[in-house]
Parts: structure tokens; C-alpha cells; sequence
């Protein structure tokens, strides 16, 4: 099952290196937490995510890399109300790689939908496993964000929501429930050096496995092409902090596929 589900993710991004137009970039994460983006009408985004301890944890073990490809699509037809559906394998989890397959979904409206000071506002859960209080962590969350300007300089993207997921399973360091909390984000993009570069720096709470700070840099090499880098420090001091490398495509093979209709 896990080879197979690899097998297709794997065919899925060659697929999207094959017939991409480049057309479509729509981050739907920061570096670690959802943001407020959310794929436009048929277009698919793959990413391929690593996830390399940095240091050994507090029993003194270096984790496992943890790998993650994910797929996902946008599914509504509306300029003003988006929606997204995806799914991620997982590997480098210990026992959990028996249930690798996890889903997610987002709902949202993007900024200036209804006005310039109108905020984009998104709803959704991610990590919907299949194994019951084994990989079902099912973190809802809600998050609105808005770019401020002071005389048309950007001071960047502020986010801002709540998260709670299963407490079964979000775990402080002392086995203690820490499964619901507060995130947050800056990000902008760089002008002055580069259209392409892009930082950001996000906090998400909890002392579980969730909560951590992330800072990063993303540098597109393309409209549809992007490779971020960035570091995540947990709250929970029992963790050993990683470093984290990712590739994220856009492609439009739906949208193509309606048009040759």
C-alpha cells in the first residue's frame, strides 16, 4: 500500500513537470501552518516536502527525515469564494508509515473580495488520517489575513487564526492534551532585491508536535515553480528542531481538459 501510494505521488510530479503552463502559483502553507490561500479553479499543486532534524531530541536519538509529497486541487469555479481538497503521504513517522495517507480541505474568500480593507478569511482541516487516535490528528482551523501598506510601501502579509485538532493526540512533553491554540505569520515578498524572493516568519502554539516558530525564504523559479527553505524551532523542548526543503508546482491540466471539451 505505502509503495503504491508513493508510486502514484511520484507519477503525479513528473506529470506536472511534463505538461505544466506555468500559469497558476497559489501557496496554499506559509512554511509550516496553512495560510489563507487556497488553489484557484482547476488547478492542481504538488509539493514535495523534507523534514531534516538539526539536532538529536532530548533521549538523545537523531529522528528520522520525514518526507512528504502532497497533492492538491482547487475545486470551485467562483473568483470571490475558493475551494481546495488534497491529500500528503507521509514517511519518516515510525509505526505511522503504516497509514501514510492523509487528507485536507480549505474553504475561503480572497482579500479585497468585497473591498480594499476587506481581509482574505479561509476555514479548513488538514491531516485527516485514516487510523483512528492513531493518525486522525484532524486540526480544524480558521485565519484571516490582510497586506498593509504605508504610502505604497508594503509592510508585508499579517496572519492571524485559531487551530484545534484531536487531543488524543496533540500531546504536550508530558503526555498532557495541548491540541488547540493560536498562529500567526508575516510574510512579503522582496522587490528590492528580487521579484522572486520571498520571506516569512510564522508561530503556531501548542507544545504538541504542531507547535513551533518557522522562518524561511522561498525563491521562485518560475510563475508555477518555487523551492522554499526554512528552519522550524518546537515549543516542546523534547523535539529536535529541523530544517525543512521545499518544491511546490502549480499545473493546469484540468482547466486544459475543459477547454479541449
Amino acid at each position: 500500500m505505502r509503495k503504491k501510494g508513493l508510486l502514484s505521488c511520484l507519477m503525479v510530479l513528473a506529470s506536472c513537470f511534463l505538461f505544466s503552463n506555468y500559469s497558476y502559483p497559489t501557496p496554499t502553507t506559509h512554511i509550516w501552518a496553512p495560510s489563507t490561500d487556497v488553489q484557484k479553479y482547476g488547478v492542481m499543486h504538488v509539493t514535495s516536502d523534507l523534514y531534516l532534524a538539526s539536532e538529536r531530541d532530548s533521549q538523545g536519538a537523531r529522528p528520522d527525515t520525514i518526507t512528504n509529497l502532497g497533492l492538491t486541487a482547487g475545486i470551485l469555479p467562483f473568483s470571490k469564494l475558493n475551494m481546495e481538497l488534497g491529500f500528503d503521504h507521509k514517511s519518516g513517522l515510525g509505526d505511522l508509515d503504516d497509514y501514510p495517507i492523509y487528507f485536507n480541505a480549505k474553504i475561503g474568500v480572497p482579500e479585497d473580495s468585497f473591498g480594499k480593507l476587506f481581509p482574505a478569511l479561509a476555514i479548513g482541516i488538514y491531516d485527516i488520517g485514516t487510523e483512528h487516535n492513531k493518525t486522525d490528528n484532524n486540526v480544524f482551523y480558521a485565519k484571516g489575513a490582510k497586506t498593509i501598506a504605508v504610502k505604497d510601501f508594503s509592510l508585508g502579509r499579517f496572519s492571524a487564526g485559531y487551530f484545534q485538532g484531536n487531543s488524543r493526540l496533540l500531546l504536550n512533553g508530558s503526555g498532557e492534551k495541548d491540541n488547540n491554540g493560536l498562529f500567526a505569520a508575516w510574510e512579503r515578498s522582496i522587490p528590492e532585491i528580487s521579484d522572486r524572493l520571498w520571506l516569512c516568519a510564522e508561530y503556531m502554539g501548542t507544545k504538541s508536535s504542531y507547535g513551533a516558530w518557522s522562518y524561511g525564504f522561498s525563491w521562485k523559479f518560475s510563475d508555477a515553480v518555487c523551492a522554499i527553505a526554512g528552519y522550524n524551532r518546537y515549543n516542546n523542548s523534547n523535539l529536535a528542531d529541523t530544517v525543512t526543503l521545499q518544491i511546490d508546482i502549480d499545473f493546469d491540466l484540468f482547466s486544459k481538459f475543459l477547454k479541449n471539451k
